[in-house]
């Protein structure tokens, strides 16, 4: 546990309950998944370290490029699957064989890990870390240190 990962789930917990829009990222207005990681970091940092261009609903799934995850070791520290911790944001691959499009920010770990996320039909939620969501996690990151 450290400091920064506090830091991180705190500003988390504060959009929770903030409804589901697809390529928004306004606290208590509406965000999705990218939408909630990128307002934690203009919380925490301030600028968004890149423009994010519009996407669809389904990324770059024709295309089957890792858009998402690139981007991600561009801004972000990479870490070991297994190497949780409290503040992480973890990258998960929704059906095997496609790309790996959900994010979301980890808030507990061990035995009652879960994690805080934004999805349709239930907007930014806290929900357990369960076997089934757990089996799709293909990343691990944390924010850069010393930003918060």
């Amino acid at each position: 546990m450290t400091v920064q990962g506090d830091q991180v789930v705190e500003a988390a917990l504060g959009w929770i309950g903030t409804p589901y829009v697809h390529q928004a990222g306004c606290k208590g207005a509406g965000c999705d998944c990218l939408g909630l990681i990128r307002g934690i970091w203009r919380e925490r940092f301030g600028n968004e370290p890149e423009a994010v261009p519009a996407y669809s609903m389904d990324w770059s799934e024709p295309q089957g490029e890792e858009q998402l995850w690139a981007a991600a070791l561009r801004h972000l520290r990479a870490k070991g699957v297994a190497d949780e911790a409290r503040g992480d944001v973890v990258l998960f691959r929704m059906r095997q064989g496609a790309v790996a499009k959900h994010l979301g920010v980890q808030s507990r770990v061990g035995t009652d890990a879960r994690f805080i996320h934004a999805y349709a039909r239930h907007g930014v939620t806290e929900s357990p870390l369960s076997g089934p969501w757990r089996r799709r996690i293909v990343a691990r990151f944390e924010f850069p240190q010393g930003a918060l």
